[in-house]
Protein backbone atom coordinates (compact mmCIF):
# COMPACT_ATOMS: atom_id res chain seq x y z
CA UNK A 1 0.00 0.00 0.00
CA UNK A 2 2.62 2.89 0.89
CA UNK A 3 4.56 1.18 -2.16
CA UNK A 4 2.50 2.88 -5.26
CA UNK A 5 3.92 4.41 -8.00
CA UNK A 6 4.47 8.07 -8.50
CA UNK A 7 2.14 9.63 -11.03
CA UNK A 8 3.76 13.18 -10.56
CA UNK A 9 5.72 14.14 -13.95
CA UNK A 10 7.11 17.76 -13.93
CA UNK A 11 5.31 20.09 -15.83
CA UNK A 12 7.68 22.53 -16.40
CA UNK A 13 11.47 22.97 -16.65
CA UNK A 14 11.72 24.49 -13.74
CA UNK A 15 9.74 22.12 -11.99
CA UNK A 16 11.92 19.39 -13.39
CA UNK A 17 15.24 21.08 -12.10
CA UNK A 18 13.73 21.35 -8.71
CA UNK A 19 12.44 17.89 -8.71
CA UNK A 20 15.91 16.54 -9.46
CA UNK A 21 17.04 18.41 -6.66
CA UNK A 22 14.64 18.63 -3.95
CA UNK A 23 11.41 16.83 -4.69
CA UNK A 24 9.22 18.23 -2.28
CA UNK A 25 6.46 18.87 -4.73
CA UNK A 26 6.65 14.91 -5.58
CA UNK A 27 6.68 13.85 -1.61
CA UNK A 28 3.74 16.16 -1.39
CA UNK A 29 2.03 14.37 -4.14
CA UNK A 30 3.04 11.41 -3.27
CA UNK A 31 2.03 11.43 0.73
CA UNK A 32 -0.61 14.13 1.17
CA UNK A 33 -2.33 14.01 -2.34
CA UNK A 34 -2.55 10.54 -3.91
CA UNK A 35 -1.41 8.74 -1.04
CA UNK A 36 -3.39 5.72 -0.89
CA UNK A 37 -6.27 5.66 2.19
CA UNK A 38 -8.61 2.84 2.60
CA UNK A 39 -12.25 3.78 1.89
CA UNK A 40 -14.05 3.20 4.89
CA UNK A 41 -12.19 5.50 7.65
CA UNK A 42 -14.76 7.34 9.58
CA UNK A 43 -14.24 10.33 11.78
CA UNK A 44 -12.95 9.08 14.74
CA UNK A 45 -9.68 8.66 12.42
CA UNK A 46 -9.87 12.84 12.03
CA UNK A 47 -7.90 13.23 15.27
CA UNK A 48 -4.76 12.76 13.65
CA UNK A 49 -5.13 15.90 11.42
CA UNK A 50 -6.68 17.67 14.63
CA UNK A 51 -3.72 17.00 16.52
CA UNK A 52 -1.31 18.51 13.88
CA UNK A 53 -3.45 21.35 13.75
CA UNK A 54 -2.76 21.58 17.55
CA UNK A 55 0.59 21.55 17.83
CA UNK A 56 0.80 24.26 15.03
CA UNK A 57 -1.33 26.45 16.70
CA UNK A 58 -0.08 25.50 20.49
CA UNK A 59 4.13 26.07 19.42
CA UNK A 60 3.05 29.48 17.38
CA UNK A 61 1.52 31.41 20.11
CA UNK A 62 3.87 29.84 22.51
CA UNK A 63 6.67 31.59 20.37
CA UNK A 64 4.85 34.89 21.08
CA UNK A 65 4.12 34.29 24.32
CA UNK A 66 7.48 33.70 24.74
CA UNK A 67 8.47 37.42 23.59
CA UNK A 68 6.74 38.87 26.82
CA UNK A 69 7.05 36.35 29.65
CA UNK A 70 9.85 36.79 32.26
CA UNK A 71 10.88 33.62 33.51
CA UNK A 72 11.40 35.06 37.06
CA UNK A 73 9.97 34.37 40.31
CA UNK A 74 9.47 37.89 41.31
CA UNK A 75 7.92 38.71 37.49
CA UNK A 76 6.73 35.62 36.34
CA UNK A 77 3.29 36.12 37.67
CA UNK A 78 3.00 39.87 36.91
CA UNK A 79 4.53 39.15 32.87
CA UNK A 80 1.50 37.05 32.55
CA UNK A 81 -0.98 39.67 34.04
CA UNK A 82 0.60 41.83 31.54
CA UNK A 83 0.25 39.66 28.99
CA UNK A 84 -3.68 39.63 29.90
CA UNK A 85 -4.10 43.12 30.65
CA UNK A 86 -1.58 44.91 28.17
CA UNK A 87 -0.53 43.35 25.67
CA UNK A 88 -1.95 43.83 22.13
CA UNK A 89 -4.41 40.69 21.14
CA UNK A 90 -2.81 39.21 24.57
CA UNK A 91 -5.50 38.10 26.05
CA UNK A 92 -6.79 35.71 23.27
CA UNK A 93 -3.24 34.57 22.65
CA UNK A 94 -2.93 33.37 26.12
CA UNK A 95 -6.35 31.47 26.16
CA UNK A 96 -5.70 30.20 23.04
CA UNK A 97 -2.46 28.49 24.17
CA UNK A 98 -4.03 28.17 27.95
CA UNK A 99 -7.59 26.51 26.53
CA UNK A 100 -5.16 24.54 23.91
CA UNK A 101 -3.16 22.59 26.36
CA UNK A 102 -6.61 21.26 26.99
CA UNK A 103 -8.03 21.00 23.82
CA UNK A 104 -4.56 18.78 22.72
CA UNK A 105 -5.21 16.29 25.46
CA UNK A 106 -8.71 15.68 24.94
CA UNK A 107 -8.01 15.38 21.32
CA UNK A 108 -4.85 12.63 22.21
CA UNK A 109 -6.59 10.91 24.34
CA UNK A 110 -9.76 10.13 21.77
CA UNK A 111 -6.87 9.18 18.94
CA UNK A 112 -5.41 7.11 21.75
CA UNK A 113 -8.74 5.23 22.81
CA UNK A 114 -9.77 4.85 19.12
CA UNK A 115 -6.37 3.13 18.58
CA UNK A 116 -7.23 0.81 21.79
CA UNK A 117 -10.28 -0.44 20.38
CA UNK A 118 -9.31 -0.72 16.92
CA UNK A 119 -6.10 -2.49 17.45
CA UNK A 120 -4.20 0.25 15.49
CA UNK A 121 -1.24 -1.05 18.05
CA UNK A 122 -0.74 -4.11 16.07
CA UNK A 123 1.50 -5.85 13.46
CA UNK A 124 2.96 -3.99 11.57
CA UNK A 125 2.28 -0.96 13.42
CA UNK A 126 3.82 -1.59 16.58
CA UNK A 127 6.52 1.28 15.73
CA UNK A 128 3.88 3.58 15.22
CA UNK A 129 2.28 2.82 18.44
CA UNK A 130 5.70 3.38 20.41
CA UNK A 131 6.37 6.55 18.95
CA UNK A 132 3.13 7.51 19.45
CA UNK A 133 3.55 6.82 23.22
CA UNK A 134 7.02 8.78 23.16
CA UNK A 135 4.84 11.46 21.35
CA UNK A 136 2.29 11.42 24.87
CA UNK A 137 5.10 11.03 27.27
CA UNK A 138 6.80 14.79 25.54
CA UNK A 139 3.26 16.22 25.58
CA UNK A 140 3.04 15.11 29.08
CA UNK A 141 5.90 16.77 30.27
CA UNK A 142 5.91 19.78 28.18
CA UNK A 143 2.50 20.52 29.61
CA UNK A 144 3.29 20.09 33.29
CA UNK A 145 6.92 22.76 32.66
CA UNK A 146 4.30 24.84 31.33
CA UNK A 147 1.89 24.69 34.04
CA UNK A 148 4.60 25.52 36.29
CA UNK A 149 5.33 28.92 34.71
CA UNK A 150 2.48 30.93 35.80
CA UNK A 151 4.00 31.09 39.03
CA UNK A 152 0.30 31.14 40.60
CA UNK A 153 -0.17 28.59 43.52
CA UNK A 154 -0.86 26.14 42.30
CA UNK A 155 1.98 26.00 39.81
CA UNK A 156 4.50 25.95 42.52
CA UNK A 157 2.82 23.15 44.53
CA UNK A 158 2.45 21.11 41.65
CA UNK A 159 6.25 21.68 40.84
CA UNK A 160 7.33 20.91 44.86
CA UNK A 161 4.76 17.75 44.91
CA UNK A 162 5.20 16.48 41.11
CA UNK A 163 8.99 16.91 41.23
CA UNK A 164 9.63 15.21 44.79
CA UNK A 165 8.84 11.93 43.26
CA UNK A 166 12.39 11.50 41.41
CA UNK A 167 13.61 11.41 44.89
CA UNK A 168 11.84 7.83 45.63
CA UNK A 169 14.08 6.74 43.01
CA UNK A 170 17.36 4.94 44.72
CA UNK A 171 20.56 6.39 44.40
CA UNK A 172 19.86 8.08 41.44
CA UNK A 173 16.68 10.11 42.55
CA UNK A 174 17.94 13.27 44.68
CA UNK A 175 20.36 13.88 41.70
CA UNK A 176 17.99 14.32 39.43
CA UNK A 177 16.07 15.78 41.51
CA UNK A 178 18.32 18.67 42.12
CA UNK A 179 19.28 18.58 38.46
CA UNK A 180 15.67 19.26 37.46
CA UNK A 181 15.02 21.85 40.09
CA UNK A 182 18.63 23.32 40.13
CA UNK A 183 18.82 23.35 43.28
CA UNK A 184 17.22 21.73 47.17
CA UNK A 185 14.15 23.16 46.41
CA UNK A 186 11.71 24.46 43.76
CA UNK A 187 12.53 28.19 42.84
CA UNK A 188 14.35 30.39 40.20
CA UNK A 189 16.15 28.26 38.50
CA UNK A 190 14.02 25.86 38.58
CA UNK A 191 11.73 28.33 36.39
CA UNK A 192 14.20 29.04 34.53
CA UNK A 193 14.77 25.10 33.52
CA UNK A 194 11.33 24.30 33.13
CA UNK A 195 10.80 27.79 31.02
CA UNK A 196 13.98 26.72 28.66
CA UNK A 197 12.43 23.01 28.20
CA UNK A 198 8.58 24.02 27.73
CA UNK A 199 9.92 26.10 24.48
CA UNK A 200 12.09 23.62 23.75
CA UNK A 201 10.02 20.07 23.58
CA UNK A 202 7.38 21.12 21.37
CA UNK A 203 10.40 21.08 18.32
CA UNK A 204 11.15 17.82 19.38
CA UNK A 205 7.81 16.50 19.53
CA UNK A 206 7.06 18.12 16.28
CA UNK A 207 10.28 15.83 15.02
CA UNK A 208 8.82 13.09 16.31
CA UNK A 209 4.97 13.80 14.91
CA UNK A 210 7.34 13.65 11.57
CA UNK A 211 8.95 10.30 12.02
CA UNK A 212 4.86 9.02 13.36
CA UNK A 213 3.79 9.93 10.13
CA UNK A 214 6.77 8.69 8.20
CA UNK A 215 6.00 5.11 10.58
CA UNK A 216 2.41 5.90 9.16
CA UNK A 217 2.99 5.65 5.50
CA UNK A 218 5.35 2.33 5.39
CA UNK A 219 2.15 0.22 6.47
CA UNK A 220 -0.61 2.37 5.86
CA UNK A 221 -3.31 3.37 7.48
CA UNK A 222 -5.76 1.30 10.00
CA UNK A 223 -9.16 1.08 9.37
CA UNK A 224 -12.27 0.41 11.07
CA UNK A 225 -12.43 -3.18 10.29
CA UNK A 226 -9.00 -4.30 10.79
CA UNK A 227 -8.87 -5.60 6.92
CA UNK A 228 -5.88 -4.81 5.34
CA UNK A 229 -5.72 -3.54 2.01
CA UNK A 230 -5.87 -6.61 -0.72
CA UNK A 231 -6.46 -4.17 -4.27
CA UNK A 232 -6.69 -0.43 -5.26
CA UNK A 233 -10.55 -0.98 -5.11
CA UNK A 234 -10.08 -0.64 -0.63
CA UNK A 235 -8.74 2.71 -1.17
CA UNK A 236 -9.17 6.41 -2.57
CA UNK A 237 -7.20 9.16 -2.71
CA UNK A 238 -6.31 10.90 0.04
CA UNK A 239 -6.95 14.73 -1.40
CA UNK A 240 -10.06 15.60 -1.81
CA UNK A 241 -11.61 12.86 -0.16
CA UNK A 242 -10.19 12.75 3.23
CA UNK A 243 -8.48 16.40 2.85
CA UNK A 244 -12.42 17.93 2.43
CA UNK A 245 -13.67 15.55 5.41
CA UNK A 246 -10.89 16.18 7.39
CA UNK A 247 -11.63 19.83 7.22
CA UNK A 248 -15.14 19.62 7.96
CA UNK A 249 -14.42 17.65 11.34
CA UNK A 250 -11.25 20.27 12.04
CA UNK A 251 -14.10 22.97 12.01
CA UNK A 252 -16.45 21.36 14.21
CA UNK A 253 -13.78 20.88 16.49
CA UNK A 254 -12.59 24.39 16.73
CA UNK A 255 -15.77 25.01 17.81
CA UNK A 256 -16.01 24.40 21.43
CA UNK A 257 -12.45 25.14 21.40
CA UNK A 258 -13.85 28.68 20.26
CA UNK A 259 -16.16 28.81 23.10
CA UNK A 260 -13.61 28.38 25.23
CA UNK A 261 -11.26 30.59 23.94
CA UNK A 262 -13.87 33.70 23.85
CA UNK A 263 -16.07 33.28 26.64
CA UNK A 264 -14.60 30.70 29.52
CA UNK A 265 -11.06 30.91 28.83
CA UNK A 266 -10.58 30.34 32.51
CA UNK A 267 -12.81 27.72 33.03
CA UNK A 268 -10.47 24.55 33.35
CA UNK A 269 -8.00 26.13 35.46
CA UNK A 270 -7.48 25.99 38.98
CA UNK A 271 -9.16 28.89 41.07
CA UNK A 272 -5.59 28.89 43.54
CA UNK A 273 -3.43 29.33 40.46
CA UNK A 274 -4.74 32.78 39.73
CA UNK A 275 -3.08 33.58 43.20
CA UNK A 276 0.82 34.66 43.26
CA UNK A 277 3.00 31.69 44.08
CA UNK A 278 3.80 31.49 48.46
CA UNK A 279 6.01 28.76 49.61
CA UNK A 280 4.23 29.86 53.41
CA UNK A 281 0.73 28.67 52.41
CA UNK A 282 -0.24 25.10 51.15
CA UNK A 283 -3.23 25.02 48.77
CA UNK A 284 -5.56 23.05 50.91
CA UNK A 285 -6.26 20.60 48.00
CA UNK A 286 -3.18 20.14 45.40
CA UNK A 287 -4.37 18.69 41.93
CA UNK A 288 -2.60 18.65 38.62
CA UNK A 289 -4.47 20.14 35.27
CA UNK A 290 -7.21 17.57 34.67
CA UNK A 291 -5.51 15.45 31.63
CA UNK A 292 -3.15 14.48 34.45
CA UNK A 293 -5.82 13.63 36.92
CA UNK A 294 -5.65 9.79 36.67
CA UNK A 295 -2.40 8.47 36.84
CA UNK A 296 -2.52 11.04 39.47
CA UNK A 297 -5.11 8.93 41.08
CA UNK A 298 -3.23 5.83 40.34
CA UNK A 299 0.17 7.58 42.09
CA UNK A 300 -1.88 9.02 45.20
CA UNK A 301 -3.68 4.79 45.83
CA UNK A 302 -0.40 3.76 46.53
CA UNK A 303 -0.31 4.08 50.25
CA UNK A 304 0.88 0.50 51.14
CA UNK A 305 4.21 -0.68 50.97
CA UNK A 306 4.99 -4.15 49.39
CA UNK A 307 7.63 -6.24 50.22
CA UNK A 308 10.83 -4.41 50.40
CA UNK A 309 9.91 -1.90 48.75
CA UNK A 310 8.16 1.23 50.55
CA UNK A 311 4.87 2.97 49.53
CA UNK A 312 7.24 6.23 47.93
CA UNK A 313 8.61 3.94 45.52
CA UNK A 314 5.79 1.95 44.82
CA UNK A 315 3.98 4.69 44.13
CA UNK A 316 5.96 5.77 41.37
CA UNK A 317 6.43 2.61 39.93
CA UNK A 318 2.46 2.37 39.26
CA UNK A 319 2.99 5.53 38.33
CA UNK A 320 5.52 5.58 35.90
CA UNK A 321 4.41 1.77 34.98
CA UNK A 322 0.99 2.56 33.96
CA UNK A 323 2.36 5.04 30.94
CA UNK A 324 4.87 2.88 30.48
CA UNK A 325 2.80 -0.45 29.80
CA UNK A 326 1.65 1.37 26.68
CA UNK A 327 4.98 0.73 24.82
CA UNK A 328 4.20 -3.32 25.46
CA UNK A 329 0.87 -2.98 24.05
CA UNK A 330 1.42 -4.84 20.71
CA UNK A 331 2.39 -8.11 22.41
CA UNK A 332 0.24 -8.06 25.11
CA UNK A 333 -3.04 -8.23 23.11
CA UNK A 334 -2.71 -11.42 21.91
CA UNK A 335 -5.89 -11.21 19.95
CA UNK A 336 -5.37 -12.03 15.74
CA UNK A 337 -8.59 -9.77 15.13
CA UNK A 338 -7.93 -6.05 15.10
CA UNK A 339 -10.75 -4.17 15.58
CA UNK A 340 -12.67 -3.90 18.55
CA UNK A 341 -15.82 -4.34 16.07
CA UNK A 342 -15.48 -8.16 15.59
CA UNK A 343 -14.52 -9.02 19.21
CA UNK A 344 -17.73 -8.86 21.50
CA UNK A 345 -16.48 -9.74 24.67
CA UNK A 346 -13.46 -7.54 24.18
CA UNK A 347 -16.58 -4.46 23.54
CA UNK A 348 -17.28 -5.12 27.69
CA UNK A 349 -14.21 -5.07 29.04
CA UNK A 350 -13.15 -2.30 26.74
CA UNK A 351 -15.96 -0.17 27.37
CA UNK A 352 -15.35 -0.55 31.23
CA UNK A 353 -11.99 -0.16 30.67
CA UNK A 354 -12.74 3.79 29.37
CA UNK A 355 -15.36 4.30 32.28
CA UNK A 356 -12.23 3.08 34.62
CA UNK A 357 -9.90 5.94 33.06
CA UNK A 358 -12.86 8.55 33.70
CA UNK A 359 -13.23 7.16 37.44
CA UNK A 360 -9.83 7.71 37.85
CA UNK A 361 -9.91 11.39 36.76
CA UNK A 362 -12.72 11.84 38.97
CA UNK A 363 -10.60 10.79 41.95
CA UNK A 364 -7.37 12.41 40.99
CA UNK A 365 -9.56 15.51 41.53
CA UNK A 366 -11.43 14.54 44.61
CA UNK A 367 -10.02 15.15 48.22
CA UNK A 368 -8.54 12.21 49.33
CA UNK A 369 -9.96 11.91 52.77
CA UNK A 370 -13.90 11.71 50.87
CA UNK A 371 -15.92 9.53 49.12
CA UNK A 372 -17.52 8.34 46.60
CA UNK A 373 -20.47 5.91 46.47
CA UNK A 374 -20.22 4.71 49.57
CA UNK A 375 -16.53 4.49 49.52
CA UNK A 376 -13.72 5.71 50.45
CA UNK A 377 -11.72 7.94 47.57
CA UNK A 378 -8.42 5.79 48.59
CA UNK A 379 -10.56 2.62 48.44
CA UNK A 380 -11.85 3.50 44.96
CA UNK A 381 -8.59 4.55 44.12
CA UNK A 382 -7.14 0.95 44.06
CA UNK A 383 -10.13 -0.78 42.54
CA UNK A 384 -9.64 1.37 39.72
CA UNK A 385 -6.18 1.07 39.59
CA UNK A 386 -6.53 -2.70 39.36
CA UNK A 387 -8.85 -2.75 37.17
CA UNK A 388 -6.39 -0.71 35.03
CA UNK A 389 -3.31 -3.31 34.92
CA UNK A 390 -5.52 -6.33 35.18
CA UNK A 391 -6.81 -4.38 31.31
CA UNK A 392 -3.19 -4.93 30.15
CA UNK A 393 -1.55 -7.46 32.30
CA UNK A 394 -4.43 -10.14 32.35
CA UNK A 395 -7.64 -9.31 29.86
CA UNK A 396 -6.23 -8.61 27.01
CA UNK A 397 -3.87 -11.97 26.82
CA UNK A 398 -6.72 -14.21 28.26
CA UNK A 399 -9.11 -12.51 25.23
CA UNK A 400 -6.96 -13.62 22.67
CA UNK A 401 -6.62 -16.93 24.15
CA UNK A 402 -10.75 -17.97 24.68
CA UNK A 403 -12.35 -15.41 22.62
CA UNK A 404 -14.23 -15.95 19.79
CA UNK A 405 -14.60 -13.28 17.29
CA UNK A 406 -17.42 -12.59 14.47
CA UNK A 407 -16.01 -13.36 10.90
CA UNK A 408 -14.46 -10.97 9.03
CA UNK A 409 -15.26 -9.54 5.57
CA UNK A 410 -13.27 -10.81 2.91
CA UNK A 411 -11.84 -7.21 2.37
CA UNK A 412 -12.61 -3.59 3.20
CA UNK A 413 -14.65 -3.22 -0.58
CA UNK A 414 -16.89 -5.68 0.68
CA UNK A 415 -17.36 -4.30 4.37
CA UNK A 416 -18.29 -1.19 2.83
CA UNK A 417 -20.61 -2.34 -0.04
CA UNK A 418 -22.12 -4.47 2.99
CA UNK A 419 -22.58 -1.30 5.21
CA UNK A 420 -23.93 0.62 1.99
CA UNK A 421 -26.47 -1.94 1.37
CA UNK A 422 -27.82 -2.23 5.00
CA UNK A 423 -28.62 1.71 5.46
CA UNK A 424 -30.17 1.50 2.04
CA UNK A 425 -32.26 -2.03 2.64
CA UNK A 426 -30.83 -3.16 -0.51
CA UNK A 427 -28.75 -6.51 -1.33
CA UNK A 428 -25.55 -6.67 -3.31
CA UNK A 429 -27.94 -8.68 -5.93
CA UNK A 430 -30.59 -6.24 -6.74
CA UNK A 431 -27.90 -3.36 -6.39
CA UNK A 432 -26.19 -5.08 -9.25
CA UNK A 433 -29.46 -5.68 -10.92
CA UNK A 434 -30.26 -1.74 -11.29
Amino acid sequence: MASHESSYVPSTAVEKWVDERLPLIRFSKEHLIDYPTPKNLNFWWTFGGILAIMLMVQIITGIVLAMHYTPNIAMAFDSVEHIRRDVNGGRILQAVHAVGASMFFAAVYIHIFRGLFYGSYKAPREVLWMLGVVIFLLMMATAFMGYVLPWGQMSYWAAQVITSIFAAIPIVGDPILQLLRGGFTVGNPTLNRFFSLHYLLPFVIAAVVGLHVWALHIPGNNNPVGVSVKSSRDTIAFHPYYTMKDAFWIVVFFIPFAWFVFFAPDLLGHPDNYVMANSQVTPAHIVPEWYFLPFYAILRAIDFNLLFIDSKLLGVIFFAGSILILFFLPWLDTSKVRSGSFRPIFKWFYWLFVVNFVMLAYLGASPADGTVIGLGVATFSKICTAYYFLYFLVILPLLGLFETPKPLPPSISEAVLTKSHAATGTTPDAAGAH
